[in-house]
């Protein structure tokens, strides 16, 4: 046994490096344990039952990874956010069919096994699946040598959830005259990091450069002195601590403000996580096939990081859009009756929320989906 293990490792694979891997996530993975899961770590296979109490569920899942921001965490060598990013993209998409995530599983692909780095990932991917209140009940790590640089890693995830079927949102609900809400991102989330790290190498910018030097530099003293002001928790960061920001995990508390709206009577219409593809490439997906949206942009503010990185790579504002989230990391339709309430209820619940759009349909958008112009004049929240 020894010998073969040996043989493995001369190939560059090292299998008690993996082991050791597994012992120090142990931990990290037992903290977030739900009551339906059945038996422990080590199985070829999870096992997880279904909650109690459910009249007709549905199962809803979600599978994506965090693409090119892994070279950003890679550059730097810290491993403590972006699994928090790998449960995000996955848990948020889940939730945009009203379903609450039940159970999570990861896959890490490295270079080389370093089991303390290994466990930083999967302490994230812990973080993140306790927020979003799923159990990490399981996943793989895979050493590629040859494949991958040592010191190179790839993360994909895949998130299930659960919902009754009454309750499910499919885009059926949304209607021409809903209200579009936005709720804002934090960031870049995790997507376009392939155009950020081709300007971070194009323009020679420096990650430990202070962040507010950095917009100084490329947006001017003014825009960067509005930006400084309206974002106070980046004073003492670099940039690549702002590239590094985690994705927001929206969950919890877009489930919690829909049971308090469903128990006042009414519901959402429709949820779209926006990730690649940006606003146009999302936003329509939370109506039918027969609506479309129009968006005002000018009714939300867009963080100065994809400002700043727009700027650099000469987007104008609607490439922005299309490339990156452009200030908005979750929609929401409901119908104008419910957007105050609906509004109220997001805020109280930490959700930075704004009315930012009208769903329509695409008859009155020359058959398209998306659109950005002013709202109409009935909708004045």
């Amino acid at each position: 046994m020894a010998e073969a293990r040996n043989a493995y490792r001369a190939a560059g694979v090292d299998v008690d490096a993996g082991e050791a891997a597994v012992e120090l996530m142990r931990a990290a993975v037992e903290s977030t344990r739900r009551p339906e899961v059945v038996g422990g770590l080590g199985g070829f296979a999870a096992a997880v039952g279904l909650p109690a109490g459910f009249r007709d569920p549905v199962l809803v899942s979600s599978t994506d990874g965090v693409g090119t921001k892994t070279a950003i965490a890679g550059a730097l060598r810290r491993f403590d956010t972006i699994g928090r990013d790998l449960v995000a993209m996955c848990a948020d998409d889940v939730v945009c069919s009203g379903a609450a995530p039940l159970f999570f599983l990861d896959y890490i692909a490295v270079g080389r096994v370093a089991p303390e780095d290994v466990a930083e990932l999967v302490e994230g991917i812990a973080a993140g699946c306790r927020e979003a209140g799923c159990a990490l009940v399981g996943g793989e790590t895979a050493e590629h040598p040859g494949l991958i640089e040592p010191g190179g890693f790839d993360l994909a995830g895949a998130c299930v959830g659960i919902v009754e079927r009454d309750e499910l949102l499919d885009g059926t609900a949304a209607g021409a005259g809903d209200v579009v809400i936005g709720v804002a991102s934090n960031g870049l989330h995790a997507n376009g990091y392939s155009l950020v790290r081709t300007l971070i190498e194009q323009w020679q910018l420096d990650l430990a450069r202070p962040y507010q030097e950095q917009l100084r530099l490329t947006l001017g003293d003014r825009e960067a002195d509005s930006a400084i002001a309206a974002e106070p928790g980046h004073t003492l960061a670099t940039l690549g601590d702002v590239l590094l920001t985690p994705t927001e995990i929206y969950v919890g508390r877009l489930l919690a403000a829909r049971a308090r709206l469903r128990q006042a009577g009414t519901d959402l219409h429709g949820l779209a996580h926006i990730t690649g593809g940006g606003l146009p490439g999302n936003v329509p997906r939370m109506v039918g096939a027969e609506l479309g949206v129009r968006l005002d942009p000018g009714r939300w503010r867009v963080p100065s990081v994809i400002s700043l990185f727009a700027a650099l790579g000469g987007l104008d504002a609607e490439e922005m859009r299309a490339t990156f989230n452009g200030g908005l990391g979750m929609t929401v339709a409901v119908t104008p009756e419910a957007a105050a309430s609906a509004l109220e209820t997001l805020r109280s619940e930490g959700l930075d929320a704004h009315t930012v759009g009208e769903v329509v349909p695409i008859a009155e958008l020359d058959g398209r989906r998306y659109v950005e112009g002013p709202m109409s004049a009935t909708v004045r929240l």
